[in-house]
């Protein structure tokens, strides 16, 4: 009969058997982890009464066992096996659950815990799964712009250290964009830092734009898995600045004026619609088949009328397009004859003319000193009150600042003519002799009396108006005189007299005397009288105080006497 194997031998056959051969009944169980994360393995295993002790190992890809920690059930002791990818990061808990720290991609393997008897080995495999979520998708090498119609590198959207590798998509304004043959080209790749194990993803988009996609935003995703499942990262948008042929010329004039006038600086400015913008174009100006070659403006200064016509401008590289603006120069001509300072003789005739010419109708306004006249003014034969300033003025209404205006200064001469009255006061003490003057340039007045020849100065005179004023004097002549006027300006000397009587003066002048001293008479005669009465009333008031007492001593027979005529009157 064999002899009985040792505990020890037995220990050592059973854990060299359990290194290859799983114990029936326990499955897969599998430990998600994310990357730099502790890593937590239960053992899965109900302790046994006899424990010698626990032990984890992992596998080879060869399927050969590294142990990597070790724990007694009797001396409560925790050993780790010397592994440089494990130091310092085991730690096996009493319940022989293993936990690894700062979790790699290379801890990405299949890990058993093994509890042994004296006579028996337990086990259970557990799967190790690392995550690593990507950086958030970048869109780089972007191109500047886009071109239409032009199948052309959009730029790269790069995911950095994933773990798994992920997938790229590309969407146009939140759509996904899926591969189509001359319009989108996606190229896809992933790289593996050998050091790190974790990956980097790239995806390079070629696209083929149009005018949609004007302000369209561009983005990228990564979808990569993690330790809770899929889960998805955007990026930023991206907007592409979209180049296009120009399709459309317009031309405008600058500054935007309602009208333009002789005068005005204006400015032609072609525009093309694409994009960039044409900068260069040919301005055509009318009646000229050669185009001018310029920037997108062409200025015109100090126009006149005969620039009135059609401009056009159209691309350099294509001629066929272009635009075109009608331009009108407003014009305005006036011609007033006569004009300026116009000196003609009282009675002439003067024919005045105010001649319009402009682009449109205009409103003609006649003004003399600064008053609106309703019409215009005809002189068939001219009076003092004709003199004045003139003017014609006219404008466009329709057209800003598009005014014209021409004066006449008309100055009416006259010799001087004279016209004398004579009107006597109501009391026939003075005469108001008048001397009236007419005459341009103002004529001068002198006054003088015949005989004595001498110049009256005391004179009154009236304002100067249209031509005509007067002079005037009052006299009271105590003989018959003759009173001269002259007048005289630079054209002529003119002289007027008149006869003034002075009979029906004195006359009336001897009555007023005779009154004035009858009058005086009488009031010294009155005054006379006043006297006399006054001293007689003196005289008397002193007779009557001598007789007062015996006046009243006579009282009672005054009273009888007084009875007694009563009773004879009865």
């Amino acid at each position: 009969m064999a002899s009985k194997a040792s505990p020890s031998s037995r220990l050592i056959f059973c854990l060299l058997i359990s290194a290859a051969i799983l114990r029936p009944g326990l499955g897969w169980y599998t430990v998600n982890s994310a990357y730099g994360d502790t890593i937590i393995m239960p053992c899965r295993l109900d302790v046994p009464q006899n424990l010698m002790f626990g032990k984890w190992k992992y596998e080879k890809p060869d399927g050969s066992p590294v142990f990597i920690a070790f724990r007694s059930s009797t001396k409560k002791s925790v050993q780790y096996d010397d592994v440089p990818e494990y130091k310092d990061r085991l730690s096996l808990s009493e319940n022989y659950t293993l936990s690894i720290s700062n979790a790699k991609i290379s801890d990405e393997k299949r890990f058993v815990c093994m509890l042994v008897t004296e006579d028996n080995v337990f086990e259970a495999p557990t799967v190790v799964k690392v995550f690593k979520q990507p950086s958030k998708p970048e869109i780089v090498s972007k191109a500047p712009f886009l071109e239409t119609e032009q199948l052309k590198k959009l730029g790269d959207c790069i995911s950095k250290d994933s773990y798994p590798d992920g997938n790229i998509t590309w969407y146009r304004n939140g759509k996904v964009l899926s591969p189509l043959e001359g319009v989108v080209v996606i190229i896809f790749k992933k790289e593996m830092d050998p050091v790190t194990q974790l990956y980097t993803m790239t995806s390079s988009l070629e696209y083929k734009t149009s005018k949609a996609d004007i302000q369209m935003p561009f983005t990228c995703s990564v979808t990569y898995y993690g330790p809770n499942g899929q889960k998805t990262i955007h990026s930023e948008q991206a907007v592409f600045d979209i180049y296009y042929p120009t399709e459309q010329v317009t031309i405008q004039v600058l500054p935007p004026k309602t009208a333009i006038k002789e005068g005005d600086n204006i400015t032609l400015k072609c525009m093309g619609n694409g994009n960039p913008p044409p900068e260069e174009f040919l301005f055509y100006l009318p009646g000229q088949m050669e185009g001018i070659r310029s920037s997108n403006t062409y200025t015109l200064t100090d126009v006149r009328r005969n620039a009135t016509g059609d401009y056009r401008c159209s691309l350099m590289d294509k001629k066929s397009m272009t635009a075109s603006t009608a331009i009108t120069v407003h014009y305005l001509d006036l011609s007033l004859n006569p004009s300026g300072e116009v000196t003609k003789q009282l009675g002439d005739a003067l024919p005045v003319s105010c001649t319009i010419s402009a682009s449109r109708n205009a409103t003609v306004v006649w003004m003399k000193d600064n008053v609106r006249l309703r019409s215009s003014p005809s002189f068939s034969s001219l009076h003092y009150q004709d003199a004045g300033n003139y003017v014609c003025e006219t404008a466009l209404q329709e057209v800003e600042g598009l005014k014209k205006r021409e004066s006449l200064t008309l100055i009416v001469e006259g010799k001087p003519q004279i016209k004398m009255t004579k009107k006597t006061d109501p009391s026939g003490l003075s005469k108001t002799i008048i001397c009236h003057v007419e005459g341009f340039p103002k004529p001068a007045i002198q006054w003088t009396i015949t005989g004595s020849g001498s110049v009256i100065n005391q004179t009154e005179e009236s304002p100067y108006i249209n031509g005509r004023y007067y002079s005037k004097i009052i006299i009271s002549p105590e003989e018959n005189v003759t009173l001269t006027c002259t007048a005289e300006n630079q054209l002529e000397r003119t002289v007027n007299s008149l006869n003034v009587s002075a009979n029906e003066n004195r006359e009336k002048v001897n009555d007023q005397a005779k009154l004035i001293v009858g009058i005086v008479v009488g009031l010294l005669l009155a005054a006379l009288v006043a006297g006399v009465v006054y001293w007689l009333y003196m005289k008397k008031s002193k007779t009557a105080s001598k007789h007062v007492n015996k006046d009243l001593g006579n009282m009672e027979e005054n009273k009888k006497l007084e009875e007694n005529n009563h009773k004879t009157e009865a």
